[in-house]
């Protein structure tokens, strides 16, 4: 993350850009300089994320740059973290900016605060690491949080900000990698790097181990590929911990489909972001001590790519899974629910208080809730209502999805215990009934990032490509958790 925050009481003297919120009604704030009727003439009406530059103020050198807010009593941090982000893209070509952002909204400046620090950084985050002409970059690198009453608060939220977009902007950064540049060999490299740095213990796990594990999903997928695969387990041990919680991320580097290869070029051009799941994880695992996490955290990162070869895996071959299911392959590309299976089996082992997993599963969870949000499916409400809670916080939004029991019989195989795929129909929830199969008793759900996994453009907090949609959501989960009761 380029950008840098700092906390005054008052707007530095030398700043090249100063954010001025302005509701849509009520009084116009002093610095503006203009009233009602002057604002609407410009065709400004402060409606939330409408923006409006001023030339400076008499006797100053920082532009003003006007950003609506909307009406003071619909304002949250959703909008808010929306408002900053669109009031950093109006100040992308300046160097610095300030504002009074963190106090517009009543009570503690905390919360707030970490929203705009969010919208801000996210807004701004670009990956050009390939790139020769680096002119996309903002040149917004130094952004000042103004707050003369509560600048405690204010520097707690920016802490926390700052902690939660760098998390998303690394998880952005792996999943826009192309395959050629992260494999995952170098994807669990990079793992134990953010695990040393970050107090994680770190266990990275090669072919050879994976098989004496029976780990026969990861194994089974990867067969087809030269590049081996890596499971990688992470764990985040803080003193008097007040729960167990066990994420698994799915870490397929590249898919093409397998034998079932995939049928356009689109469709293969975007298959770099199949491990968004993964890279979720592990930049939630990154965060979690400097947010100071009281819940211990496992994850599994299960990593490999789907690739078709004289030895990849057939349809009609059977895969022995880490609990002992055996399973009847029945589409190639029905891989991610093959690996999570033997991440969930070992996750189901340790018995933990709740278990997550999250992966770009099915197309089928995309058709049904398009690009904007994710489908949530899980077998204990308890779990499914603190992720619920999670994703209206962070305005990562989920839609919960039927574990519909009757439909387990669109996996049954005639000569193992089940197929890897249902049929055309409920994608989504076949899906996630073929993982339950992995978890035991354990409190679970399962999130489906197909949809948002990327963005087709800028807007909000979202920008162009990998979105990294989960790690906020996953970070604040375990920030917040509490033990589920567990079914019965």
């Amino acid at each position: 993350m380029r950008t840098a925050f700092s906390v005054s009481k008052s707007i530095p003297a030398k700043v090249a850009a100063v954010v001025i919120p302005v509701a849509a009604s009520g009084p116009v704030p002093a610095g503006v300089g203009l009233n009602r009727a002057q604002l609407s003439a410009l065709g400004f009406e402060g409606r939330a994320s409408q923006t409006q530059t001023l030339p400076p103020a008499a006797g100053k050198t920082a532009v003003r740059v006007l950003v609506g807010i909307g009406e003071v009593r619909d304002l949250d941090t959703s909008v808010l973290r929306n408002v900053a982000a669109t009031a950093a893209r109006a100040c992308a070509r300046y160097e610095s900016m300030a504002t009074t952002l963190p106090g517009v909204m009543r009570g503690s400046a905390k919360v707030p605060t970490q929203a705009v620090v969010e919208g801000i950084a996210l807004a701004l985050h670009r990956w050009v690491a390939l790139k020769n002409d680096k002119s996309g970059l903002s040149k917004l690198t130094s952004v000042t949080l103004v707050s003369a009453e509560k600048s405690a608060e204010v520097q707690a939220g920016m802490l926390m900000g700052i902690a939660t977009s760098t998390a998303v902007c690394t998880a952005r950064d792996f999943a826009n990698t192309p395959p050629s540049h992260l494999t995952a060999r170098q994807f669990a490299d990079h793992a134990v790097a953010i695990a040393n740095a970050s107090g994680l213990e770190a266990t990275v796990y090669n072919k050879d181990q994976l098989i004496a594990m029976g780990c026969g999903g990861l194994v089974g997928v990867n067969a087809g590929s030269t590049e081996p695969p890596r499971m990688v387990k992470l764990v985040y041990k803080p003193t008097a911990a007040k729960g167990k919680v066990v994420l698994v991320g799915k870490g397929v580097m590249y898919d093409s489909g397998g034998i079932s290869l995939k049928p356009s070029n689109e469709s293969h051009a975007a298959m770099k972001m199949d491990m968004s799941g993964a890279a979720a994880v592990l930049a939630t695992m990154g965060a979690l001590r400097a947010l100071k996490v009281k819940t211990q955290v496992t994850a599994y990162l299960m990593c490999t790519d789907n690739m078709p070869s004289g030895s990849a895996l057939k349809l009609g071959d059977v895969l022995t899974m880490r609990n002992g299911k055996t399973v009847e392959i029945h589409n190639t590309d029905a891989e991610g629910r093959l690996i999570l299976a033997d991440g969930l089996s070992l996750g189901a082992e340790s018995k933990p208080d709740a278990m997550i997993d999250i992966a770009t599963l099915t197309g089928a969870c995309l058709a049904a809730l398009g690009k904007r949000m994710a489908g949530v499916l899980g077998n204990n409400a308890g779990v499914i209502d603190q992720l619920k809670a999670s994703s209206v916080r962070t305005d990562e939004l989920l839609w919960e999805l039927p574990l519909f029991a009757d439909y387990r019989r669109m996996l049954d195989s005639n000569v193992a215990d089940m197929r890897n795929i249902g049929g055309p129909l409920a994608g989504a929830t076949t899906a996630a009934l073929f993982l339950n199969e992995f978890v035991g008793n354990t409190p679970w759900a399962h999130l489906d990032i197909a949809g948002p996994m990327d963005a087709d453009g800028d807007g909000g907090w979202l920008n162009r490509g990998a979105t990294a949609y989960g790690t906020r959501l996953l970070i604040d989960f375990c920030a917040n958790f509490t033990k589920p009761a567990k079914k019965k």
